[in-house]
């Protein structure tokens, strides 16, 4: 059930604005709530294996990174960037390997630091993406990273050593996305791509708000699991680009890792996001209809369904998923009662605000925020 048929019934002046509450009500004095995407915890699950493997106290680690191990039972569970990158870091330091144990042998802290390091001396984007796949060759025993070039596409091609397993292939599918996220940083610009092809599976479809999994969101471009290789596709012209990171501007760099992985040089000129954008400043309103969006930003409506479509995105999946990661974001860093988070996020009703919330993550928002606060105190 989407929010539009939870609200369907509602008349427009059941949705109370922000704006219209008086100066000293609850909720009123709060600051538009932080609107960053979460991450599924299917995501998790995967990133977990190698920890687990080696016989890591798994709950152990997703506590360091503030996460409540319950939520690993609801599949439709999202957590913060913020938390997923401190898991990251935590498991970091546990297992003494950048990839956390999903490999046969692990690598060595520092190897992430030393090959950004070569790098930056490079003059280009191709002499800079050579370089450290070169580094890395001397460090990974169970696939082969390549940079080929054809027809004037631009390939980084993955090519595997060992036999395919879950760990092997999510630590060839985070090693692609961290290599995209350096080289995205080195030329301090995002690089759109052309494709990308994972040897892992296509992850089970998950019920809730959005329709794009974490990898499509993050690549911005069309998916292909199950391949015989993991492979990232580019235009070859950006290898010609110069390298315009220094010392000083790697050292920040460095510090912000891997968090600015998940979040630097993000695509926010595709039209889910200009959308998304528009829709923050009428979050604790009622959100317009496709019509009036579409208006708004000078196109038809089935011109602006269509372009949606083609970027694997809905509108109704647009506003819930807003909805949600709002919500979140409340419960975690406020002390709003739940009635306030509810009308910050567009709900006149807390019951409605209960029952999407539970759809969109497997728990209610009490439940939720309990979990949270357990973990944020142990």
């Amino acid at each position: 059930m989407q929010i539009a048929a939870l609200r369907a019934s509602a008349p427009p002046s059941m949705t109370v604005p922000l704006s219209s509450l008086p100066p000293g009500a609850p909720g009123a004095d709060v600051a538009q709530p932080p609107t960053r995407h979460t991450i599924s915890v299917l995501q998790l699950h995967q990133i977990v294996q190698g920890a687990r493997r080696l016989g890591c106290d798994i709950d152990a680690l997703l506590r360091r990174a503030a996460i409540s191990p319950a939520l690993l039972q609801s599949p439709n569970a999202r957590v913060s960037e913020d938390q997923f990158a401190a898991l990251m870091r935590s498991m970091r330091r546990v297992t003494r390997d950048e990839f956390w144990g999903l490999l046969s042998r692990p690598v060595a802290p520092g190897v992430f630091a030393q090959a950004c390091h070569a790098l930056i001396h490079c003059a280009t984007l191709e002499d800079a993406m050579r370089a450290g796949l070169n580094l890395y060759r001397l460090h990974l025993v169970d696939f082969v990273p390549r940079l080929q070039q054809r027809d004037g596409r631009a390939t980084l091609l993955l090519l595997p050593r060992a036999p395919a397993t879950a760990c092997r292939q999510y630590a060839q599918s985070t090693f692609a996305f961290q290599a995209y996220g350096v080289a995205n940083w080195l030329v301090a610009q995002r690089i759109p791509l052309a494709g990308v092809d994972l040897a892992a599976r296509a992850p089970e479809p998950a019920r809730g708000p959005a329709r794009l999994t974490d990898t499509e969101r993050v690549f911005n471009t069309q998916v292909r699991y199950g391949q015989p290789h993991t492979a990232l596709h580019f235009d070859a012209s950006w290898l010609r680009l110069p390298v315009v990171q220094d010392a000083s501007s790697l050292q920040a760099f460095l510090n912000d890792t891997p968090r600015n992985l998940l979040t630097r040089y993000r695509d926010d000129s595709c039209l889910a996001e200009r959308i998304r954008r528009h829709l923050r400043c009428h979050l604790d309103d009622e959100l317009p209809s496709l019509e009036q969006m579409a208006g708004a930003l000078r196109l038809t409506p089935q011109t602006l369904r269509r372009r949606l479509r083609d970027e694997g995105r809905g509108y109704q999946s647009i506003k819930d998923s807003l909805r949600r990661d709002a919500a979140i974001a409340l419960l975690e860093h406020t002390d709003l009662a739940l009635q306030q988070v509810a009308l910050r996020v567009g709900f006149s009703e807390p019951s409605t605000f209960h029952r999407a919330f539970k759809k969109w993550t497997g728990v209610a928002p009490g439940e939720y925020r309990q979990r949270q606060m357990m973990e944020s105190a142990a």
